[in-house]
């Protein structure tokens, strides 16, 4: 008997949780089509600007910030984009195990990283273990705004833009989940600042090729009013976009990672609500049938006395 009531103990509690686990994956479910439409709108404008300012930067020789910063200063901004409530899967962990190991990578080759946390279970995990965190943000890492967009920017452009000896940074990273599709979502580290120059590889002609009719030829820019405020002008607004696009894929990716959780936690719990049941009726019939036993066993004995 006490078997049988453990076992339905435990039946009652896991239909609990699925019922939990099952409101969390529809909730989920009914978020994650305007998370993953918004997150895919947003990266057109942001690949713009960064195209604009790849063009820009590859023109002639610039000193400017955006490009480079003073290479004796030895102190990076890394910032890692975590999850405010759990119930994700992995998620928080696959991005804390990659700013991990950017972390390390950069000790490693004599930077001194300094942490920025987005994100309420990335600052408890940060803040249990005694690191050092210079800035957090927390709330509605499902649903960011421009706001907080705005806020994390200024603050890692004071940084960036602030002289060595005054505790500014050389270099900006940020470590994110990028949404791939409703299954695969990839952790990306993005070294925002200073910008690399991706140069387009240039294929040698083969003599015995026909020219082509058009040739690639680099764009000539002039700036207005010069090309120091053109630069200074762009450059927060190109931090700015930057982050927001990484906001909205890492809110699409963390509402997908938890509405596949969910889901695998729902199938889980039904699995084991049947497993579960199978043991109490198998239990049931081990009771009745030694019930039977006795009663039969005992009829005998009472027979054969009379006899």
């Amino acid at each position: 008997m006490a078997s049988q009531l453990a076992f339905k103990s435990r039946i009652a509690s896991t239909a609990s949780l699925e019922k939990i686990f099952n409101a969390q994956e529809m909730i989920a479910s009914s978020h994650i089509a305007k998370a993953r439409q918004v997150a895919l709108e947003a990266k057109p404008y942001a690949d713009a600007i960064f195209d604009a300012v790849q063009a820009v930067v590859a023109h002639g020789h610039i000193s400017h910030p955006i490009v480079r910063k003073e290479e004796n200063n030895p102190k990076v901004a890394v910032l890692a984009l975590t999850s405010d409530r759990g119930m994700a899967g992995p998620y928080t962990s696959s991005i804390i195990r990659e700013t991990e190991g950017l972390l390390a990578r950069l000790d490693e080759a004599g930077k001194q990283p300094e942490l920025y946390v987005y994100g309420r279970r990335g600052v408890t995990y940060y803040k249990y273990r005694n690191r050092d965190i210079v800035q957090t943000w927390e709330g509605d890492t499902d649903k960011p705004g421009v706001e907080v967009a705005d806020s994390i920017s200024n603050a890692l452009m004071d940084a960036y833009m602030r002289p060595a000896a005054e505790g500014g940074v050389s270099e900006l990273y940020i470590v994110y989940t990028e949404f791939i599709n409703m299954v695969v979502q990839k952790v990306r580290v993005l070294r925002m600042l200073p910008v690399e120059i991706v140069k387009n590889e240039t294929k040698v002609p083969d003599p015995d090729e026909e020219a082509p009719a058009t040739a690639d030829v680099a764009p000539l820019y002039t700036f207005e009013p010069s090309l120091e405020k053109v630069l200074d002008a762009i450059l927060p607004k190109y931090i700015q976009s930057r982050i927001h696009e990484c906001l909205l894929t890492a809110a699409a990716s963390e509402t997908a990672s938890r509405q596949n959780a969910m889901h695998t936690a729902t199938d889980n719990a039904r699995n084991l609500i049947d497993d579960l049941t199978r043991k109490l009726n198998a239990s049931r019939q081990a009771s009745i049938t030694q019930e039977l036993t006795e009663i039969i066993g005992s009829a005998d004995a009472l027979t054969k006395k009379e006899e």
